[in-house]
């Protein structure tokens, strides 16, 4: 006689049987798009050849160099097993974030295998690091060893993982069966596998993010120009207008009220407009960079005098929203305009393309001619290929710590603000990427006088002389800080250079008050190198908004005018077409 199941392993197995039956149903559409990224029919931001290409050449490499090789294997053998042979003692755990549970040092058999899987990393890419560098191959085969030893971590696997497998026991199996359906619900939400970083119901745009009153008041092909709601009784009479990314949305800037740089603005008394970039279609195919300035900026400067009728405004520019910017005050100088920007703004923006990290695995003129062809059928670049690269080059972060936490643990990710954000990202018209990607990325136009022409103009980023606010933030991995920091001697004119703490969002997105996560380093004068800048830099707790904020301030001219409210109408101006955030924001 069968033995009676306890009621929740019973209710388990159902569970389980019905998941299974909507994984059967998944499973076609899944592996025949699996098939055809690895017969490379359909495009994707790994490309197979590119990656075999560049282990072949570290094969050749470490061919010629035994001895080396030999070694390698001589110190990782004696690696793991001092990580097998110590398993029992206690010495210090590693600060390495996937094992920070405490089950990791409290198992002898679970600090054994991190011990020995942190001993096979350090030595593998030791090896990697002593063969010849700065080619494109040896940053692949780099990048690539390391996705794979990564997603080889015993951390990731049920078993292997002391926490994940004694929650499956605690849970008599519960934890599994909630991972497996998390799994189901990734898959369903887009038909590929897009890995939750936050709980999607946790927000709505325009209820609990992106909330300041405003209104649009503008609108061009590109974008929506929003204006907000005074909450002084007057306003500097210089308007201050933000210029936001066009890979993501621009609520960003206006994210919860304790954490949005608009309405610290608003607070201090300035007249705030923001551009809203539009989610481009097909019918965007054919918009240049050029387009977004024209359309962008410059359509909002004009607009902004219309409704204002201030000429000249403060202007900033956050990531490649930063790069328009920078190229529009080029512009603006070339044609003897360059006093309507009276100071600049830019955030983790690169100007200077020398060295742009690890995004560098992803991007050559080959890739760019496989990106022109999948292009030509779409119109546009899907945003799930910008999150896929964004979050390879940040994998034990943002892939395989929210495998461990959905799929093993059972859990739902929490509700974060600036990860829910992050993962609303928008398409990317071809002829606006297709140009960025070769004249700005590969060719390193931007820093080269003349080399780039927009709208006809040759441009030259040294003929700026509008004063600059220079934001870069210490652990960006989009825009390294050290490729931020040659912006200090291309600009013509004064720059203020300031490094924050943390990476290219939770460093800029530091409000003041409440718990100071995160400084920032300033210094005054700017040496040739950014590490001997950083050995005198002075570090200040808290957030770097105020220094940005007085150091604007400070160059206004201290007139103020009574508060100004979006859609007053009145002579010569526009009456509000919509209440913020606006439609452009919402549209999928």
């Amino acid at each position: 006689m069968l033995p009676t199941l306890p009621e929740t392993t019973k209710t388990n197995l159902e569970r389980l049987w019905t998941l299974t039956q909507r994984a059967q149903q998944l499973s076609a559409g899944i592996v025949a798009t699996t098939a055809a990224k690895a017969a490379g029919r359909e495009f994707s931001i790994v490309d197979a050849q590119s990656v075999g290409s560049a282990f072949l050449h570290a094969m050749q490499e470490l061919a010629q160099r035994p001895w080396q090789v030999a070694a390698y294997q001589q110190s990782l053998f004696f690696d793991v097993a001092r990580a097998w042979t110590g398993a029992t003692k206690g010495e210090e755990p590693p600060a390495d974030r996937r094992f920070r549970d405490p089950k990791w040092e409290q198992d002898p058999t679970g600090r054994a295998l991190r011990d020995a899987h942190l001993a096979i990393e350090n030595a593998t890419v030791g090896l990697l690091k002593a063969l010849p560098q700065g080619s494109k191959e040896q940053l692949r085969a780099e990048f690539y060893t390391r996705q794979l030893l990564s997603a080889l971590s015993p951390s990731n696997f049920l078993m292997l993982n002391p926490a994940a497998r004694d929650r499956f026991f605690e849970t008599e199996g519960k934890s599994l069966v909630d991972g497996f359906e998390n799994l189901l619900d990734d898959l369903e939400e887009g038909g590929r596998l897009d890995i939750s970083t936050n709980d999607r119901e946790a927000f709505v745009v325009g209820r609990d993010l992106a909330t300041t009153p405003g209104k649009v008041v503008w609108q061009t092909p590109l974008m929506q120009l929003i204006q907000y709601e005074p909450t002084t009784e007057t306003q500097f009479r210089r308007p201050l207008l933000f210029v936001p990314a066009w890979i993501n949305k621009f609520y960003i800037l206006d994210m919860r009220p304790k954490n949005s740089v608009v309405r610290y603005a608003l607070d201090r008394g300035h007249t705030v407009f923001v551009i809203s970039w539009v989610n481009p279609g097909k019918e965007h195919a054919e918009m240049s960079f050029e387009d977004y300035m024209k359309h962008g900026p410059l359509a909002a400067l004009d607009a902004i005098e219309k409704l204002t009728g201030e000429r000249q405004v403060d202007i900033l520019g956050f990531c490649i929203g930063g790069i328009l910017v920078t190229a529009t005050l080029a512009y603006l100088a070339a044609k003897g305009e360059g006093a309507r920007i009276a100071t600049a703004t830019t955030l983790a923006t690169m100007v200077d393309f020398t060295d742009v990290g690890e995004l560098g695995v992803f991007i050559d003129r080959d890739r760019l001619a496989t990106l022109r062809a999948h292009m030509a059928e779409t119109g546009y670049l899907e945003n799930h290929h910008l999150q896929d690269m964004f979050s390879m080059i940040r994998e034990n972060d943002l892939v395989w710590s929210f495998h461990v936490m959905n799929y093993l643990m059972g859990h739902r990710p929490p509700a974060f603000d600036l990860l829910y954000w992050n993962a609303d990202s928008t398409r990317l018209p071809a002829a606006m990427l297709l140009w960025y990607l070769e004249k700005i990325y590969i060719e390193n136009g931007l820093r080269k006088p003349g080399h780039l022409t927009m709208d006809g103009v040759p441009i030259d980023i040294s003929k700026v002389t509008t004063p600059c606010f220079v934001l870069a933030t210490k652990e960006d991995h989009i825009a390294p800080w050290t490729s931020v920091y040659p912006t200090t001697h291309l600009l013509g004119g004064e720059v203020r250079f300031v490094l924050g703490g943390s990476g290219h969002i939770a460093g800029v997105i530091n409000p003041p008050g409440g718990r100071q996560k995160y400084g920032y380093w300033t210094r005054d004068d700017y040496p040739a190198s950014p590490q001997e800048w950083l050995d005198g830099a002075t570090f200040t707790s808290g957030s770097w908004w105020p220094t940005w904020a007085e150091w604007m301030e400070a160059r206004a001219d201290g007139e103020k005018v009574p508060a100004r409210h979006p859609g007053a109408g009145g002579r010569g101006r526009k009456k509000a077409l919509e209440r913020a955030p606006g439609s452009f924001v919402a549209a999928p």
